[in-house]
């Protein structure tokens, strides 16, 4: 064997070493990765809003917010600029109660639905008909806020049906 064909091959095995060696450390931080990157990942689908059974009067709200994100979270408010007031609400069997935040689990769901959490929207700025669509505008607690355009659907719309 040459000294040549030794020294390259040499270079060519510390090369591939070396290669070998990053490709496993990136293979493994790709991973969970540290508490410290461990963050929420959201989104809102299927929203809606039954229109209200008075002209102009208190209206539900219902949506899902999606966390795909490896990190839990909380909706701690949602406001319009075409309503007074938007609160959150968790209804049981006999009460409806007003609540400060919702829960968002890491990998999970929040379901504003009939039954459950929903919104609850006062003093429109408009008058509302079906078609129609409103802002709603939601916040997080780490810091996440989404706009969503949600229709106005009839009273007694069910999604799926």
């Amino acid at each position: 064997m040459s000294r040549q064909f030794r020294r390259t091959a040499l270079i060519g095995a510390g090369v591939a070493t070396a290669l070998t060696a990053g490709t496993i450390l990136v293979a493994c931080g790709s991973g969970g990765g540290s508490a410290g990157d461990r963050r929420p990942e959201l989104s809102v689908a299927d929203s809606y809003i039954p229109l209200p059974a008075t002209p102009g009067g208190m209206a539900a709200g219902y949506l899902t917010v999606k966390n795909t994100g490896s990190a839990d979270d909380q909706l701690v408010k949602v406001s319009s600029p075409g309503a007074e007031s938007v609160t959150m609400h968790r209804s049981t069997d006999s009460t409806m109660q007003e609540v400060d935040a919702l829960d968002v689990p890491a990998h999970g769901t929040l379901a504003l639905d009939r039954g459950g959490n929903h919104l609850m929207i006062m003093g429109w700025q408009k008058t509302p008909a079906v078609g129609d669509k409103l802002e709603l505008d939601l916040t997080f607690a780490k810091g996440d806020k989404i706009s969503v355009q949600v229709p106005v659907k009839p009273l007694t719309y069910r999604p799926g049906s």
